[in-house]
């Protein structure tokens, strides 16, 4: 190592163009590499989509849902599997153990899903897929007061010009009704005409449709033969013919069915600013850049305004690229807040040129880092640049320890590059084992357990990468550039008087060190003992104040945006007219909030961007876990406010609130829920419950709802049980059998006379387009109508189906959602964090309320769902990783120090740097949340450098023969206390502008930094004086050996 270090100190250029190229490296790789608010998150998760038109929830069950459970049983890999049995469609989804497990099950899983031959027939084809949660970078809506095909043919149109340009690679449509073309034919028409809906969608079958008809090999050549009939448009399906006499006439399709092409009989629409609208979701695909992207779309939307017809508008309703910019900005903001702090510190206590040139690592480091961003799939986001801000004060602490060296054996020599060699070769064991020490300890970051891991995991490798640049800095670089420096002294007056008051803060702490600091380790060596029982017994008040509850423990925090939702949920199969009649309540409420919003603004301005409002599908919103419930009974609208340092007042969370106060009781609304959230898990609260009698299970939901209802702070407590719509059953009479009548020949005829006899499937531009033959829809509104259904016997004859079934009114099942196995019923809700932490309540309900409601409701079980779940896998996995980083680190600090005791002393600081960022939480008054846990993970790794240069540097000492090991101990911790000093306090300082930042758009990162900023603080003090003990406390227990020449006879083993 010592060679390598001479080599570049004598060499000066080589450093340069080692430095020279870090820095070209990331700034090509700051141009190439992309940029994201949030990363893409891997799901270990396989879907199986079985659709069943018609269907109602219980048949999806029966017929589809069960039969993939039992076929994808025993398949390894899979560690629950979810199932939703809905209304046309079955989904499940298969959560895998192991996302590296993800290719070979879903291949084992295609292999089962296929060999089912059980299906019911009018199943489609099953879709396996594996999960991809992407990010969407912009929402365009395309709006205005004309008809929905015009608005249908203006979305695909404008969509197939966002795929033309170069930066974009996938664009959806939403709101958009697929084409479909009725063929509806009265009850009366058929029975005049001998025919059946089916006899007539198989005319429609033999006229339509396109048949190869191989070739014709002539001596001029092949000639291709083909039939083409295919009809595309209700037009042309007019010209059907569905009887032909034997006269030669014939009877058309036109001549006894209305035709209306169409579209697909959902309810399904949205309003823009009051408009109708349909909207473009532009997705981020793998290295996509989403400033890039939004740049270029902002310009396509500009210059296609301007040509659209009059009345219809195109704008952005949604744009990720604004809130990335805000929330890079404010990180960049307080990166370049903390790294001129960084300078100051160094520049009070070090020369000016060496503090520069020692700060000159971090933006060396940091563009080195970036260089491989792309090599690593890293970008550039609001995550990535968070581990960048964390690096601040951890890139430049190995830089101190040697330039604070070098500077020390430029006092000793005149010759600078013999000074810069020495002095790097001395500390370069600790400075390297430190490094790999605080690389291990971001080990359980970079490999959560859970489906955060590859959202967490982007802080983690962003701060990996830096250390290992920053060592190449500081070993190879900076010692170069320390070597050839200037000394000169300033020439200026300002330079001359910097120069003085540096010298006297440099001196101030050198006496401080030699005289307060000495004097207070004399005491705590005498009184060694007495040090380590105080410094338990503050362990243990700070354990007891996190057991009292004064410092709160919250999971994820509420990543607040610039969107605030409101959400309906009414009875399934709830009247559109009284779903937009519910959602006019809230667009009143929405009304009042927005002038109370506007008050404190300038008359004309509004705090309101944008008010969308959707039925029968969900708005999309950042939710790692989100709904999949669709139809009438589905009413949902979002308010884009300004900034909140645009606008002032309310915040968005604090909006949300108001909003669902001002917003009346709805009629009929079983669920309804207010958020702000731009990134959320899911419900506060998530309690799942299973069995399997259903009407016990909702008992048990209606019991926990009111224990729910208890608490003051808990709000919007819904569950996921909802009746059905009522159904029909009808079966077939056995006087009937006796006519040839069966079952499925009953059901089949129902079936097209109210859902439709489906023609053919042709492709008429994106959409699998359906011809359906059936009822007209006055004919198919009522329970006459169906009295009036005539039934076909084998014989011919026609007959009212009163006579050949027998039909009994129930209520259905809504969705029924199983998991492994199981029915499920989930009982959820927000609370105010403001007041009460969910674990907290959680915490009451699992150990007072849960024993009682298994008791009482026998059969049923209860577990923790959602953001719990997600919580205790992801807590149990950093616990586990954190044990393994903490053996890695033992072993990087017993090689160094030769010894099997001495790590242990080492490591006793960690514990102390926990007390350090409970205190900083208590102090500044935040909870601690899951990045407070990241933080303090990481925070094990850097406290531990100061602790190992200390130890090192003691047995360096105590190779002098003539000192005792008191004496040494204190020549050490007062030769090492300004390096030490230097580097907890430049690591606070380049944290501090974070922790003071009082912006929404980065508060749930700050108790990260409030984590490792006030631990690393603590940690100092504990470093400084009880390491000292401690290690004079080993020495007694393991006697007093001999010093000599040899660093490892004076480690006790």
């Amino acid at each position: 190592m010592k060679a390598l270090i001479s080599w570049f100190v004598r060499n000066p250029i080589a450093a340069n163009l080692l430095m020279f190229s870090l820095v070209v490296g990331g700034l090509l790789g700051l141009i190439e590499v992309r940029k994201e608010e949030f990363p893409n998150i891997d799901v270990p998760t396989i879907t199986v989509n079985v659709p069943y038109l018609g269907a109602a929830p219980s048949e999806v069950e029966t017929g589809v849902c069960i039969r993939i459970e039992e076929a994808v049983q025993g398949i390894e890999g899979i560690d629950k599997v979810k199932t939703t049995a809905a209304e046309n469609r079955c989904v499940v989804a298969l959560e895998l153990t192991n996302a590296s497990f993800q290719d070979r099950v879903l291949d084992d899983v295609k292999a089962q899903v296929n060999a089912i031959s059980t299906f019911p027939a009018n199943t489609e084809k099953p879709v396996v897929a594996s999960v991809s949660l992407r990010s969407v970078v912009m929402y365009l809506a395309i709006s205005g007061d004309t008809d929905e095909r015009s608005l249908k043919n203006l979305t695909e149109s404008l969509r197939e010009e966002i795929l033309e340009i170069s930066s974009v690679s996938l664009v959806d449509t939403m709101y958009v009704r697929p084409d479909e073309i009725s063929v509806e034919i009265p009850e009366l028409t058929l029975r005049r005409h001998g025919l059946t809906l089916e006899a007539v969608a198989k005319a429609i079958r033999q006229s339509s449709i396109d048949i190869p008809g191989g070739s014709i090999r002539s001596d001029a050549g092949e000639i291709r033969l083909r039939s083409t009939a295919q009809r595309y448009t209700g037009r042309e399906l007019e010209d059907v013919p569905v009887i032909t006499n034997s006269n030669g006439t014939r009877i058309l399709l036109r001549d006894i069915a209305v035709i209306r092409d169409g579209f697909e009989e959902q309810e399904l629409s949205a309003m823009f600013d009051g408009r109708p609208t349909q909207l473009l979701k532009v997705w981020r695909l793998g290295k996509d850049n989403t400033l890039a992207m939004a740049r270029d779309l902002t310009d396509f939307v500009e210059v296609k305004q301007r040509s659209l017809p009059s009345g219809l508008e195109l704008r952005v309703w949604s744009n990720e690229a604004d809130e990335l910019v805000d929330r890079l900005s404010t990180l960049i903001n307080n990166a370049t807040g903390g790294l001129l702090l960084v300078i100051l510190t160094l520049a009070l206590f070090l020369r000016l040129r060496l503090a520069l040139w020692v700060t000159a690592g971090i933006p060396v480091s940091i563009l080195g880092a970036i260089a491989f961003f792309p090599s690593a799939d890293l970008g550039i986001s609001t995550l990535s640049l968070m581990g960048f801000l964390l690096s601040l004060g951890i890139l430049v602490d190995d830089a101190i320890v040697v330039g604070e060296r070098i500077h020390t054996h430029e006092g000793f020599t005149q010759d600078s590059q013999e000074a810069a060699i020495n002095g790097t070769t001395e500390v370069a064991i600790p400075v390297f084992f430190g490094v790999l020490t605080t690389m291990a300890a971001f080990i359980p970051i970079v490999t959560v357990d859970s489906m955060l891991g590859s959202f967490f995991g982007a802080i983690g490798w962003t701060v990996l990468l830096c250390l290992v640049f920053s060592l190449v800095e500081s070993q190879l670089v900076l010692p170069a550039h320390l070597a050839h420096r200037s000394k000169g002294r300033g020439t200026s007056a300002i330079g001359r008087r910097w120069e003085s008051f540096q010298e006297k803060v440099s001196d101030g702490l050198e006496r401080f060190a030699q005289r307060q600091y000495q004097q207070a380790l004399s005491y705590v060596l005498k009184y060694r003992y007495a040090t380590l029982g105080a410094a338990l017994a503050a362990l243990i008040i700070i354990l007891g104040l996190l057991a009292s509850g004064r410092v709160i423990f919250q999971f994820f925090p509420t990543v607040s945006g610039n969107e605030i939702y409101a959400s309906l949920e009414l009875p399934e199969g709830y009247p559109v007219e009284r779903t937009a009649k519910a959602l006019e309540l809230v667009q009143t409420s929405a009304d009042q909030l927005i002038a109370e919003l506007n008050q404190d603004l300038p008359k004309g301005a509004s705090a309101v961007i944008n008010q969308f409002k959707t039925i029968g599908l969900p708005i999309s919103k950042s939710e790692i876990s989100g709904s999949s419930e669709s139809g009438s009974h589905i009413a949902e609208m979002s308010i884009t406010l300004l900034p909140h340092g645009e606008r002032g007042g309310m915040t968005p969370k604090e909006a949300a609130r108001r909003w669902r106060e001002l917003t009346p009781d709805i009629p009929d609304v079983i669920e309804k829920s207010f958020t702000a959230s731009a990134v959320s898990l899911g419900e506060d609260i998530n309690i799942q419950i299973r069995g399997k009698d259903l009407e016990v299970m909702s008992d048990a939901a209606a019991a926990l709802t009111e224990v729910l209802s208890s608490f003051d702070a808990i709000y919007d407590i819904s569950d996921s049980y909802r009746a059905g719509k009522q159904e029909l059953v009808v079966r077939v009479r056995p006087e009937a059998e006796s006519l040839g009548l069966t079952q499925a020949d009953l059901g089949t005829q129902v079936r097209h006379a109210f859902y439709g006899a489906e023609a053919q499937r042709v492709q008429r531009g994106r959409d699998d387009m359906r011809i359906m033959v059936r009822y007209p829809e006055s004919d198919r509104r009522s329970l006459d109508n169906y009295n009036q259904l005539y039934i076909r016997l084998p014989n011919g004859a026609e007959v009212p189906i009163e006579t050949v079934a027998s039909a009994q009114l129930s209520a259905g099942n809504a969705t029924i959602r199983r998991v492994d196995g199981q029915r499920t019923i989930n009982v959820t809700a927000y609370a105010d964090r403001t007041r009460i932490a969910p674990e907290s309540v959680l915490r009451l309900i699992e150990s007072q309320h849960i024993p009682r409601l298994e008791s009482e409701h026998p059969g049923t079980t209860f577990s923790l769902a959602g953001e719990a779940e997600e919580r205790a896998s992801a807590l149990s996995g950093l616990a586990r990783t954190s044990l393994l980083a903490l053996i890695i680190i033992y072993t990087l600090l017993a090689v160094p120090l030769k010894s099997y005791l001495q790590p242990l002393v080492v490591m006793a600081s960690i514990p102390f740097g926990f007390i350090g960022a409970v205190l900083g939480h208590f102090i500044l008054g935040y909870d601690l949340v899951f990045f407070s846990i990241l933080g303090i993970v990481a925070l094990s790794g850097v406290v531990i450098n100061a602790s190992l240069v200390l130890v090192d540097f003691i047995n360096k000492r105590r190779l002098d023969v003539k000192l005792s090991v008191t004496e040494a101990v204190t020549l050490a911790g007062v030769s090492r206390f300004r390096p030490i000093f230097l580097t907890s306090v430049t690591t606070f300082v380049g944290l501090l502008p974070l922790m003071l930042n009082a912006d929404l758009a980065t508060a749930p990162f700050v108790p990260l930094a409030v984590s490792l900023g006030f631990g690393v603080i603590f940690a100092t003090s504990v470093t400084l004086l009880l390491i000292p003990a401690l290690y004079l406390i080993l020495h007694d227990l393991s006697g007093s050996p001999k010093n000599t020449n040899k660093i490892d006879s004076t480690a006790e083993r």
